[in-house]
């Protein structure tokens, strides 16, 4: 079984150059990729999770 890759919210942000702040203002708007909470309240993104929610941002043109 294959290793999930988890991301952190610093490595996210610069995959997708946005701002810390923009993160989780998505975050509190309910509209970033699914997050988990670890014991120590760091939180991670899973790759698959981060995959389908950009796949879920298609905007017609």
């Amino acid at each position: 079984m294959a290793r999930r890759e988890l991301l952190t919210v610093a490595e996210f942000c610069a995959e997708f150059k946005v701002a810390r702040s923009t993160f989780y203002d998505w975050l509190a708007k309910g509209t970033a990729p699914r997050v988990r909470k670890l014991p120590n309240g760091q939180l991670r993104l899973d790759r698959r999770d981060i995959d389908t929610w950009f796949d879920g941002q298609e905007v017609a043109a």
